[in-house]
């Protein structure tokens, strides 16, 4: 009796034994699937998280450097139109001024400390191209005296006129009052000739009349522009600079 339950008292423990290896090797399986999926998971998620989080980076990026050229685009083209709102109906007053040999009308826009300066081409000579008064202004329509007005473009001879012939030539050779762009501090004529209006008139605005081409036979070395110079006095914008520029070689 004794050897019988000493048996099945063994067979038993056998069996508890047996069950806890069992038990044992299924929990550490599970540990080692566990495990690998974490692993895996992790490197292969924080891979493609963070190569995510990195594309999204990118493309935050690429965005905010969209976003910041358009906003610049933006400002400039806010910025023109504030600058056209101040200046454009003084301008084009101006401007007609000009186109009528109204030259009363012109004088009295006419910058009253600094007078006005012309230049014949792009590139400003500011101890040679020639400035006037206002009372000077005045009297050019009628005065008949020959000016050295600078150099030809090319050919470097002497740009020797009487002022009404200057303006024939070098500032209303175009109808500017109908132009087909207009700028306001912004440059629209290129050409050889380096333009430094914006060096030397620093606190100025300066608005361009422009045509990209007279005749199409030439496509567009015949361009035109006509600049008008502004500075700011006792809240008043007068005339500083008639810039003339055109194509040269």
């Amino acid at each position: 009796m004794k050897r019988k339950l000493s048996v099945i008292l063994l067979i038993f423990a056998l069996i508890s034994a047996l069950a806890a290896c069992t038990a044992l090797q299924l929990d550490t399986d599970k540990i080692r699937i566990i495990d690998r999926q974490d692993s895996g998971g992790e490197q292969t998620g924080t891979g493609t998280q963070d190569k995510g989080k990195d594309t999204e980076k990118n493309k935050d990026k690429g965005s905010q450097k969209s976003d910041l050229d358009d906003k610049g685009d933006m400002l400039q083209e806010d910025t023109e139109e504030y600058i056209k709102g101040i200046i454009e109906e003084r301008s084009m007053e101006i401007l007609t001024a000009i186109k009528n040999f109204d030259m009363e009308k012109l004088a009295a826009a006419v910058h009253p400390d600094k007078g006005v300066r012309f230049s014949p081409y792009g590139y400003v000579e500011v101890d040679k191209d020639l400035v006037f008064t206002a009372d000077e202004v005045k009297n050019l329509a009628n005065d008949s005296k020959t000016y050295l007005w600078g150099y030809y473009d090319g050919s470097g001879e002497p740009i020797t006129l009487t002022f009404r012939d200057y303006y024939r030539r070098f500032i209303y050779d175009a109808d500017f009052v109908n132009a087909d762009q207009v700028g306001y501090n912004k440059q629209l004529g290129h050409g050889n000739t380096i333009n430094n209006s914006f060096e030397v008139y620093k606190n100025s605005i300066i608005v361009e009349y422009h045509f990209p081409e007279i005749d199409p036979k030439y496509e567009g070395m015949d361009w035109r522009s006509l600049r008008l110079v502004f500075e700011k006095k006792n809240d008043i914008w007068y005339l500083v600079g008639v810039i003339h520029d055109e194509w040269t070689i």
